[in-house]
This record gives C-alpha cells, structure tokens and sequence, in this order.
C-alpha cells in the first residue's frame, strides 16, 4: 500500500491509500470537532439529516435511486468518538471501475454525491426541514435510550461517565436524551453552518485510483464548501492520575441476572510520552486475549466470572477491566483482577504470556490491510494522535515490545473508579413489576 497525505484545501486534509487488494474502493469525509456535553447531540443529528436528501435529490428514496445509477454505490452517515473529539460524516464504498462493464468514471460522481449531501441538503428559506430533523431526532433518542439494552456496554459507559464526570470523554459519541429533546430545525441549522465554517476536515481515500485523481475530485466537489475560522485547536485532555487518594466507588441495581464489574484505571505516567505498541502488548499480556492473565486466571482457573477482558482508551490515557460476575463473587473478583496487575508490576510474565501477546496484537494489527473500513478507522485515529506510520509498521514495534516495557507501564497504571452493576432484591424486583404494570 503507497500512503500519501496532503491538504486540498484551508483545513482539509486527504490521506490516500494506494491498494489493489479490494473491488470497491473506500472513501470517507469527517468533520473534527471538540466533543462537549452542549453540542453532541446536535453533531450526532447532522448527518442522519443530511442523509435525508439533497437540493438535486430531496429525499432517501432519490438518494437510494442516485445510488443504484451509480452501480450501488453506498453511503451512509457515522459518528464517532475518538478521545475528546467528535468525528461526524459520511463513509462510503464505491466499486472499482475495472470491475464495470462500462468503464465508467465513478469515483467523482460518488465523491460529488457525498459533498452534495454535506453542502447542498434539502431546506427550505435556508433552514433544514422540520420534518426530517424531528424524524431523525427521534431515532437518535431511541438510540441513547436503547443502550441500557446492552448491560455489558452500558457498565461500561456508566464507569466512564462517572470515572470522567469532570471531562468531556463523559459525555456519549451520541450526546444525551436531555440535549437531544431540546434539538429544534432552526438552532440545528444554525449550528450545521457553523460547522461547515469551522471543523477541520479528514477525508479518506483507499482503492485504485491514482493520488492526483482523487485529490482532483475531492478538491472540486469541496471547493465551495464555506470556511470562516478554523478551529485547529482540539485535543483530549489526559488525566495521568486518580481524582482521589482511593479509588471511588459506585454501586446501582437493575432487574439483571448477573453483575457487571468495571474497574476504571488511568494509565498514569507512561502517557507523558507514550509507547503505543508496548501498551498494546501490556494490554494483551493483562487482560485482552484468550491467553491473557485475566481470562487464564480469573475466568478459567478460579471461575470467577462469565468473562473478563481489559480495553485500552489509549487516546484518552484509560483502562477499563470489564467482567460478568454473580452477585455474591464481587470481592473475589475485585481482589483477583487487582491481584493480576500486581503480578504484571512485579514482573510475572512468562516468556510464553509475552510472546502469545505479541503475535496476537501484531497479526491483529497486520489483518487491518483485509477491511478498508478497518484501515480507514485506524489512520483517521492516527491522523488525530498525530502519527502517520501504517498497521504493518506498528506491528513490526510490537514485536520489539520488551518485558521490562511491560512491566514500567503496569507500574504506571492507578485505579480510580470502581463500578458494580447488581441486580433488585425480591422486594425491589416485586415494586418495580408493580410500576411496570400500573405504567
């Protein structure tokens, strides 16, 4: 894969992947923009509604019909969040013209599409219709409210919350409900242009054609995209420490059959000047893979839990130890997941633990190169953290990933938040049946 990267225009950026690997070819566009418990919400909403329709196609259906002229053409509208910035925009899958019978040129057509819905949407008197930003709002709520469905995600996002109620990385890719039900057509519209005007742009590009060429059509789809000041100044605070001298705890019921326990650490000093691969590598060694000292100890050997698995926040400096425990095993539990890390601090790793840890996180790393979502995904992450060597060049520092790299990290991990998720005792369980029946 040939890696370029340039600026088309006043702060928007394009990074290309040359590739003959894939039969579609992969674009993205991506407003940058500061995540904050006032506006994400609204940021959240825009391209579900830009999506709606455009001046030349004013609804899904003739969207959907553009599509389809275009040889299926695909692209849809994505949120995400990636330390304190918020990404919002359109992620697209465009066959590769080789592939067609015709020939046909199809990547400036899909390119213009995708400008058109984030420039020229359907409005009316130069305001976003009501209709689709009510619709839309609708569906995002039901998307905030949906995620208590999921109890393993939503301990997670409630330790989060908690663990970081003095930082914006509390606040949901998807904003709040309470924001949310305060969206109308007019305060929306106002803030989609302030976007245009202000957001660093990402562009992506990953397929066939030629830098120059793509560069071209990006640049002449967004050539009248209006800019006024650029906001280059967004970031994520890192926290390297606990709030607290001890870690803070936080305990809350719901009709479960089993417990969540969620254990927030900050990964502490190592962040000052971060060895990504090695805290790849520590997070295997600890608690992310089949051969990890979570799952072999605490999972397997001693049964304490349905699962147990550690994720690094690495752009936001956390780790979060998320486990499915019965109720009555809470302390057990608590006490062996600390009891692991102390073995990782204290250097009880086995060359087998390291090694079984490397190859897992380089061969993850090196099987980017199959999904260009995957691979858009991971340089739109390192474009943000300001690094720019690929997967397979990260893969080849993890394999020079030491014991003693491992050991320095866990050393600088603290815990700051403990989070347990139980279920209603029978009097609750029986008061709650009550409620329900007479809602």
């Amino acid at each position: 894969m040939e890696y370029s990267r340039t600026e088309l225009l006043p702060g928007i950026f394009l990074t290309h992947l040359r590739s003959d690997k894939f039969k579609t070819a992969c674009i993205s566009l991506n407003l940058l923009t500061q995540l904050s418990r006032e506006s994400a919400s609204m940021n959240a909403l825009i391209p579900y509604v830009l999506r709606r329709g455009t001046t030349r196609y004013g609804d899904m259906e003739a969207l959907s019909r553009r599509m389809d002229e275009l040889y299926g053409t695909a692209i849809e509208p994505v949120v995400r969040r990636i330390g304190e910035i918020q990404c919002i925009g359109f992620y697209g899958s465009v066959p590769e013209e080789g592939y067609l019978p015709s020939g046909e040129k199809l990547l400036p057509q899909a390119i213009s599409l995708m400008a058109e819905m984030l420039l020229a949407p359907n409005t009316r008197g130069g305001l976003l219709l009501p209709a689709y930003v009510d619709s839309e709002k609708e569906k995002l709520l039901e998307r905030i409210r949906s995620r208590i469905n999921d109890k393993r995600g939503y301990s997670l996002s409630r330790c989060i919350e908690e663990m970081c109620c003095f930082e914006d990385f509390a606040v949901s890719r998807l904003g709040s409900e309470e924001e949310a039900e305060n969206i109308n057509y007019k305060k929306l519209s106002r803030h989609y242009r302030s976007l245009l005007q202000t957001c660093p742009v990402e562009l992506f590009y990953c397929g066939r054609t030629p830098f120059k060429k793509v560069c071209a059509a990006f640049k002449d789809a967004l050539s009248a995209m209006p800019r006024g000041e650029i906001d280059y100044e967004l970031g994520t605070d890192i926290r390297m420490n606990a709030i607290e001298d001890k870690p803070r705890y936080l305990e809350e019921k719901l009709d479960v059959g089993q417990g969540k326990l969620v254990i927030g650490f900050r990964l502490g000093e190592c962040m000052e000047e971060p060895n990504i691969a090695a805290i790849h590598v520590f997070n295997a060694v600890y608690g992310s893979g089949s051969t990890s000292k979570l799952f072999m100890n605490v999972r397997e050997k001693l049964s304490l839990c349905y699962y147990a698995s550690s994720i690094a926040y690495i752009h936001k400096g956390l780790l979060l130890v998320a486990s499915g425990i019965e109720f009555d095993k809470f302390e057990a539990a608590r006490d062996e997941i600390f009891s692991q890390l102390e073995a990782v601090k204290n250097g009880g790793i086995s060359d087998e633990e390291l090694n079984s840890a490397k190859r897992c996180v380089a061969s993850d790393l090196r099987s980017l190169t199959d999904s260009q979502g995957e691979l858009e995904g991971f340089y739109l992450s390192q474009t943000l953290d300001g690094l720019d060597y690929g997967p397979m060049e990260l893969a080849e520092l993890v394999e020079e990933v030491t014991k003693e790299d491992i050991v320095s990290i866990a050393n600088s991990v603290e815990c700051d938040m403990i989070y347990f998720l139980r279920g209603l005792d029978r009097e609750e369980a029986s008061e709650e049946e009550r409620e329900d029946g007479q809602a």
